[in-house]
């Protein structure tokens, strides 16, 4: 394999039928190796309300209590998996959906409950890259959900982009590795509102001014981090771009 691309999707291409399509049929398109991973949109919560279990987030987080790791089971690595699978097999990509416990793909651990108890959600221990290069030597496109397990009977929910880092480090191992995260934006822009401001490329040297000056913030911090962290450890490049620029240039890379 010359490279392998790890893609992450989340809810702004899930929630909407004719995104998800169009995303899928350009994933299909992409050429090489590739892996997805997804996020899990509104349904959980919707699912969760029509149960009548409490929906609790603490600073934008879900805590995931037994009742919740059962809806979120359900909906990742079950309705909407096989409904990504099933988008991509009829795109002409053979993929395959897994959570972390098929093939014992992914390991985690439960998250410290200190200073906050999230319940059953957990942080990547190990990918089995082994098992990685089976499938992508065998023509098989991995598709992962972000429901992990602990080795102890345990399914844990993860957050997907901490999943599609540790996944892509995992193809590192096997071939240069390309980390997309696909998201609503044309990547990080120096003005939210203005798609023209695109930042193309971002360096550890280049993102502490635009981290101090206030151009990256919230939400778009960790996500930075973790890509910075990702490139550090093996990941040849991330790319932060928006889902209908997947196979153009259109993008903010960190290198």
């Amino acid at each position: 394999m010359e490279k392998i691309t790890v893609v992450k999707i989340g809810g702004n291409v899930i929630d909407n039928p004719e995104a998800l399509k169009r995303f899928l049929e350009e994933f299909a398109a992409l050429q090489g190796a590739k892996i997805l991973v997804h996020g899990g949109g509104k349904l959980a919560t919707r699912l969760a309300e029509r149960l009548e279990l409490k929906v609790q987030m603490v600073d934008g987080r879900r805590i995931t209590d037994k009742g919740t790791l059962d809806v979120v089971t359900m909906v990742y690595a079950g309705l909407i998996n096989k409904q990504v699978v099933a988008g991509l097999q009829a795109a002409g990509c053979n993929a395959l959906g897994l959570s972390g416990a098929d093939g014992n793909a992914v390991t985690a651990r439960r998250r410290d409950p200190n200073p906050v108890d999230y319940g059953f959600v957990g942080d990547i221990e190990r990918v089995d890259s082994g098992l990685l290069r089976r499938l992508l030597e065998g023509g098989i496109t991995p598709v992962f959900s972000a429901i992990m397990h602990d080795g102890q009977g345990t399914l844990l929910n993860c957050n997907a982009d901490s999943v599609a880092s540790a996944i892509a480090l995992g193809a590192a191992e096997i071939a240069p590795a390309d980390l997309v995260f696909c998201f609503e934006k044309n990547g990080v822009l120096r003005d939210p509102e203005d798609d023209t401001t695109l930042i193309r490329e971002i360096t550890s040297e280049t993102y502490a001014p635009l981290k101090a000056d206030g151009i990256v913030s919230k939400g778009m911090i960790p996500k930075i981090e973790n890509a910075l962290k990702a490139v550090e450890k093996g990941v040849r490049s991330v790319t932060i771009k928006h889902s209908e620029n997947l196979l153009n240039e259109i993008g903010t890379t960190i290198k």
